[in-house]
């Protein structure tokens, strides 16, 4: 099974307002494992950025000045997403837009739809967490994920981060990617508050002393009276 967990950045709130993306970020999983293959890039809008959405993600109109327009990276990302699941964050607002850039380039490349399935991880939080906030930071302490380095929001950071929040909301991540045996020694010496039970180590069996026994027969006896003379534990007994 093949994922792709997306984020966009955007000038603004609405496509219909003449609003463009300004950013995309993804990065891939395959059978629940990050594979480490991503897309990034920075698009330049040819309209003014709202400031409120400069506040959010910190992307001025001077740093796109030379980035490319969407209809020169196109092709790129969907050649990268085609086939797969896209995981997104409150999914309408970014195949909202994504579609909508779609549709300026005329009727060739079509829609989303024709691409991929989507997977909208803010639906599936309100069902799991009815009536509690179910944005990204939200999730981020409910799952204790360490965000602290999000200032901003950024599209391949945040989709980094819901990569992360899926897997956990989802069933945790069965296996670790790891390139090489060194990476899997290099992070086991990082890990030091993991510990491994061992097999040969049985747990040890505490019994309740004489003392113990007497006062919890007491008060089961207390339990008896109060019941008309009969519990339920004497009946399975």
């Amino acid at each position: 099974m093949r994922q792709i967990v997306l984020d966009t950045e955007t000038t603004g709130l609405e496509p219909s307002q003449g609003h463009k993306i300004i950013e995309i970020g993804c990065v891939e999983l395959v059978d629940r494992k990050l594979t480490g293959r991503h897309y990034h890039q920075y698009i330049q809008p040819d309209r003014v950025i709202d400031q409120g959405a400069i506040d959010v993600h910190g992307i001025t109109n001077e740093f796109l000045q030379d980035k490319p327009r969407f209809n020169a990276i196109v092709d790129e990302f969907l050649s990268f997403v085609d086939g797969a699941e896209l995981v997104i964050h409150n999914a309408p607002f970014d195949i909202g837009f994504l579609d909508w850039e779609l549709k300026c380039l005329g009727q060739q490349k079509g829609a989303m739809s024709d691409y991929c399935t989507v997977l909208d991880t803010l639906a599936l939080a309100r069902k799991m967490f009815p009536g509690q906030k179910n944005n990204l930071d939200a999730l981020c302490r409910r799952y204790g994920i360490d965000n602290s380095h999000r200032t901003l929001h950024g599209a391949l950071l945040d989709s980094e981060i819901l990569a992360d929040v899926y897997l956990l909301m989802t069933g945790g991540q069965t296996s670790l990617t790891l390139s090489s045996h060194q990476d899997f020694l290099n992070q086991s010496k990082e890990s030091a508050g993991i510990r491994r039970i061992r097999k040969s180590s049985p747990l040890k069996v505490i019994k309740a002393s004489d003392d113990e026994q007497k006062q919890h027969e007491e008060q089961l006896e207390a339990i008896r009276k109060a019941a008309g003379g009969e519990a339920i534990w004497d009946k399975l007994s």
